[in-house]
């Protein structure tokens, strides 16, 4: 006869065998068996080495805003990321486990909220910093809506192409066209050259996804290196940052290019290992080293090594998608998985390029590891988006077509 204390026990180790079992179909449980564990897993890796590296550069950030009437805590910075970061996690989390019909829907409310929003900056935006006016505030919240619109709108693009598959003959690369025009006005108006080009390239590339014929795409191309020109020419933005990058023009007005140059000598200076945690010294040079700035600090007290190591983990986050949408037959799904994760990458890259003096200055964050709250909660609102769409059941047999949309049932 088995004591009462023990038949307790082994109920209790039965129902907790059972938790996030086959079994259990609660909401946590259906996400923890759906959810791409190795897309969590990269992106934890990515949050966790933000903090480590805000830490880093909060001391350099702080001495920098610091003046005569105000002097900044040396990790100022490192709490209030820490703070955005325990903030941001359960966005990540609670939009990875909308269902996918849902997750659409709130991902298409989200962008005509902030495309309104967009719009009222010029309207309702405070103060500009660094020369531009990209933030909305509520009281003591600041917002800048382009962060959010970024992965918002990929998905609005994805929904609309996926439309074609219903009726060929819906206008929805003008429509889209449309739409991309309006943003881009809004965004050189602040100006912000950098979140333009984001736009303007998951545009294309979701067009060259949906099977646009490539005569149009070459015509778009064209359409693009000619507005570069005129950009050049007439946007002074862009000439600044293009003579800067060159070494072309007035030498006095080339911030970029001192911005740039203290973002390489910083990254170089650590070596393949770094200098050590703290130790940095070159840091305190660099107009930004919190934000746009922050992989030359990694490299400075943690090393090439460490750059490139996180440039593996941008990698490996858009090969797995890539990976997991060669069997995807939905789409939309395919279409919104895969420009999200092309934002992702592509946001990455431009801001490493930046501090490799490989690229013109382009204001963009490093995907959770710079710092910044508008842009850490827009970041998690679209990989949850990711992980959303991405979710699949384990259980469930796949077609063993590859991108099966017109392939023979």
């Amino acid at each position: 006869m088995i004591d009462p204390a023990e038949a307790r026990r082994r109920a209790r180790a039965r129902r907790r065998g059972e938790r996030f079992g086959r079994g259990d179909r609660s909401a946590l449980a259906t996400w923890f068996w759906e959810i791409d564990h190795v897309l969590l897993v990269l992106v934890t890796l990515l949050i966790g080495i933000g903090l480590i590296a805000v830490a880093a550069a909060a001391p350099a950030a702080a001495q920098r805003y610091s003046d005569a009437t105000h002097i900044m805590p040396s990790h100022y910075y490192f709490w209030r990321q820490l703070v955005w970061t325990m903030l941001a996690v359960p966005v990540l989390i609670g939009v990875s486990m909308l269902p996918k019909v849902l997750a659409r829907r709130f991902a298409l409310a989200g962008a005509a909220i902030f495309f309104l929003m967009l719009v009222m900056v010029p309207v309702m935006g405070g103060a500009e910093k660094n020369g531009a006016q990209r933030w909305i505030y509520f009281g003591p919240i600041q917002v800048q809506p382009s962060e959010f619109l970024k992965p918002l709108f990929v998905v609005a693009v994805a929904w609309m192409l996926s439309l074609k598959t219903k009726d060929d003959k819906l206008p929805v690369v003008t429509i889209t066209a449309g739409l991309l025009a309006a943003i881009g006005a809004l965004l050189m108006h602040q100006p912000d050259f950098g979140q333009t080009v984001i736009f303007v390239s998951v545009w294309l590339v979701l067009l060259t996804l949906s099977g646009v014929p490539l005569k149009y795409l070459g015509a778009l191309g064209g359409a693009g290196v000619g507005a570069i020109g005129l950009a050049y020419l007439f946007y002074p933005v862009a000439t600044a940052r293009i003579n800067g990058f060159l070494k072309i023009g007035d030498a006095s007005k080339q911030v970029d290019d001192y911005q740039m140059v203290s973002a390489y000598k910083t990254i170089t200076h650590g070596g393949l290992i770094g200098t050590g945690p703290g130790a940095g010294t070159f840091k305190f040079g660099l107009p930004e080293p919190h934000t746009d700035y922050i992989f030359s600090v990694i490299g400075e007290e943690f090393g090439l090594v460490a750059c490139v190591a996180i440039a593996l983990i941008y990698l490996a986050i858009v090969v797995r998608t890539f990976m997991k949408l060669l069997h995807e037959e939905d789409r939309f799904l395919f279409f919104a998985s895969a420009g999200l994760v092309t934002q992702f990458g592509l946001q990455a890259l431009i801001n490493m390029l930046v501090n490799v003096h490989l690229a013109p200055s382009k204001g963009m964050t490093l995907p959770f590891i710079s710092y910044g709250g508008s842009s850490m909660i827009a970041l998690s609102v679209g990989f949850g988006l990711l992980l959303a769409f991405t979710r699949r059941n384990p259980f469930l047999t796949r077609s063993p077509y590859i991108v099966t949309w017109g392939a023979p049932k």
